[in-house]
């Protein structure tokens, strides 16, 4: 196993506690001198707030551990592409590195919609690796959305 695929793994450990409480798995690990100093999941549904995204949680705990707001010796794993708040605010943090389990063609702005990553005009550019554990990224998405609509389904037939 490399060392992306165990940092990943653990990130996917995260995202499953996401879907534990009714929020889209998604998870994020950030990892300092081959150590993870921060883990989150995506808390949007269980904190009612849009500002509750994995990576979002992950910057503010790794940022508190190192006492500072940059982050620049430090690499992001997460199991699904950033949107363009949580690019920014990984632009904003100075992460050098970003690895990505699966791309969001919908929403995904480290490549697919947009890629605020790497805007040249920005004081930071971040590299990216995606593809990382893809297809358990892709599938644990991909079940969750197909029990949603399940359970949505029933409700639905329950009403009538």
């Amino acid at each position: 196993m490399t060392q992306e695929e165990k940092y990943m793994k653990e990130a996917i450990r995260q995202a499953k506690k996401a879907a534990a409480v009714g929020d889209v798995p998604i998870g994020c690990v950030i990892v300092h001198e081959d150590k993870i100093i921060a883990r989150a999941y995506n808390q949007r549904n269980k904190k009612k707030t849009t500002l509750a995204h994995a990576e979002l949680l992950a910057i503010q705990k790794a940022s508190k551990k190192l006492e500072d707001w940059r982050l620049e010796e430090c690499t992001m794993y997460i199991t699904l592409e950033p949107c363009q708040m949580c690019a920014g605010a990984i632009v904003q943090a100075r992460i050098p590195k970003v690895v990505i389990g699966a791309m969001n063609p919908k929403a995904g702005c480290a490549g697919s919609v947009l890629n605020i990553l790497q805007v040249e005009r920005f004081n930071h550019q971040t590299e990216i690796e995606h593809g990382i554990l893809e297809e358990e990224c892709s599938q644990m998405l991909s079940d969750f959305f197909r029990e949603l609509r399940r359970k949505k389904k029933e409700e639905k037939n329950a009403q009538n």
